[in-house]
């Protein structure tokens, strides 16, 4: 069990005694909808694991180290803010695919830029919601505003990942 996985136990412990001492209702409550949460989840998880799993069998090495590989630099961090916007779908669908592209050779510091696009300007999400929704001319100022972000954050991740020891993050 990692330290994460341990807190998140200890927590949720901690809050099921809380609202068990409060209202017995409350607990019941928390479990029904802990209960709805799984039956909605669980499916979704069944899929993006064993996703993962191939596409990091699927993805050639060389495609992801030439692509978006830690030597790739500007280039590697420009094509990966056009994957990552390019994405569709939440967590179950991009980060099987940042994982698989991962073990593939990907460069962790073009990972950070690819999750930052996908989570700044998710062209699904754009063109879904914010367009028809907020207006062309709002998503026009929003993406002058941040399309330059990924991209910063992956040289950002570039620039701390050298002040620390090799192989920090390990794979």
């Amino acid at each position: 069990m990692t330290a994460t996985a341990l807190v998140l136990w200890i927590a949720a412990a901690i809050g099921a005694t809380w609202a068990l001492l409060r209202d017995p209702a409350i607990l019941r409550g928390a479990v029904r909808h802990t209960r709805t949460s799984l039956i909605t989840v669980l499916p979704i998880v069944a899929i993006a694991l064993p996703t993962a799993g191939f596409l990091t069998e699927l993805v050639p090495e060389r495609f992801a180290t030439t692509l978006f590989g830690p030597d790739s630099g500007v280039r590697g961090h420009l094509a990966a803010t056009v994957a990552g916007a390019c994405i569709p779908g939440g967590p179950f669908v991009s980060f099987p695919v940042v994982l698989a592209l991962w073990s593939s050779g990907a460069g962790p510091a073009q990972m950070v830029t690819l999750i930052s696009a996908w989570s700044l300007i998710g062209v699904n999400r754009l063109i879904l919601w914010e367009g028809p929704l907020m207006g062309w001319r709002f998503v026009a100022l929003r993406l002058a505003a941040t399309a330059w972000l990924p991209p910063l954050s992956g040289l950002a991740a570039e620039a701390i990942l050298a002040c620390l020891p090799p192989d920090v993050l390990g794979r």
